[in-house]
């Protein structure tokens, strides 16, 4: 008998593409075990999830949906009205759908559908890819049969009386990732073996700060480094400086880019700093601070630090400091490769497939 499971979250990408990861893999374990499964993902009308999960072929619910605010908002009134809809739309297609399970990958979007299935006692698996849980996996959490969690030190941010529900599974990451190609990458690119390449990633839609910095800087960089820098979409600057390319977004040969690179700087959202982990990345953070955020990234940045994987910037940074570190690093291949292997011991399992095991063998 071909049993359901539903799959939860979005707002961007960080929640997307782990999930993503769980349920392509969990398609691999339910055909190696004889298992039929009926797989939907259930998100917004209007996010970025919908885009990404329909371009996979994956069939899509589509709810109204709101955002959940810490602070004083007269949005807060209509999107309460949305959430309120989003929960009975939930309820209705999951009383339909009777699935055996739920996985909920965070995102204010995947509040009403957590909250539908405990009300139809359907067990819901939520998972916080962040070292501190976000306010929709703190709300999730009161009504999930498992909590799961991608690193030990997230544990503390919940009552002793969940320790029962909480798991380290470590952060999903996409199959492409395990499969990056270094070789093909740096030969996409026209890089040689000598030259350090640096890759920055600016964001889906721009980070000002890293994208302004490293611009203003590349004309010293390229001097000694060859750099590829994902400018996003709202902050794109077009480059005229031999050795230095820009790009507004990198999709498919990203995977091989990150394989090519000998350090990367970035943002630190859980799920590109457990892509990078996994494939041993020398890191320079540059985190969003409380300003511009809950302060997960500043966490997430802290841990990684301590752990000798990365280095980080915080606040507002002096260009020259940050350029003279990029430079005396990208020559100092010792404290690469230590760097390398410390990122490497983050990821001590494939999240993706303990998660895939765990919802097979519960259900």
């Amino acid at each position: 008998m071909k049993k359901t499971i539903i799959f939860t979250g979005g707002g961007t990408a960080g929640h997307v593409f782990p999930g993503l990861a769980v349920f392509r893999q969990l398609e691999k374990e339910a055909e190696k075990d004889g298992i039929e499964l009926d797989l939907r993902w259930m998100g917004s009308r209007k996010g970025m999830e919908r885009q990404i999960i329909e371009a996979e072929g994956i069939p899509y619910i589509g709810l109204p949906s709101g955002k959940l605010r810490r602070y004083f908002s007269f949005q807060n009134f209509l999107d309460l009205f949305n959430i309120g809809s989003g929960f009975l739309i939930a309820l209705i297609r999951l009383a339909s759908l009777k699935p055996a399970a739920i996985f909920s990958k965070g995102g204010y979007v995947s509040v009403p559908p957590v909250m539908a299935a405990k009300f139809l006692r359907i067990p819901v698996f939520a998972h916080e890819s962040d070292s501190s849980p976000g306010l929709a996996t703190r709300i999730s959490s009161r009504f999930a049969h498992r909590i799961l969690l991608s690193l030990e030190e997230t544990k503390g941010y919940f009552p002793d009386s969940m320790n029962s529900r909480l798991i380290v599974t470590g952060n999903p990451v996409r199959r492409e990732i395990y499969d990056a190609d270094r070789a093909e990458g740096r030969k996409t690119l026209g890089l040689d073996d000598k030259t350090p390449f640096i890759l920055v990633l600016g964001g889906s839609q721009g980070a000002r700060q890293i994208n302004d910095l490293i611009f203003d800087m590349a004309p010293e960089l390229v001097k000694h480094t060859r750099i590829l820098h994902q400018m996003g979409e709202l902050t794109y600057k077009e480059s005229n400086i031999p050795g230095y390319e820009t790009r507004k977004f990198i999709r498919e040969e990203l995977p091989n880019f990150i394989s090519a690179a000998d350090i990367v700087i970035s943002r630190a959202g859980a799920a590109t700093l457990w892509e990078l982990a996994v494939l041993g990345k020398p890191m320079i953070l540059i985190p969003l601070g409380t300003g511009s955020s809950r302060g997960d990234q500043l966490k997430n940045a802290e841990i990684l630090k301590a752990r000798g994987a990365a280095e980080v910037f915080y606040g507002e940074i002096e260009p020259i400091e940050l350029k003279n570190r990029i430079l005396n690093l990208a020559k100092d291949e010792k404290t690469l490769e230590k760097m390398g292997q410390a990122a490497k011991k983050l990821v001590s399992q494939n999240s993706a497939v303990v998660i895939s095991r765990m919802l097979l063998e519960y259900i």
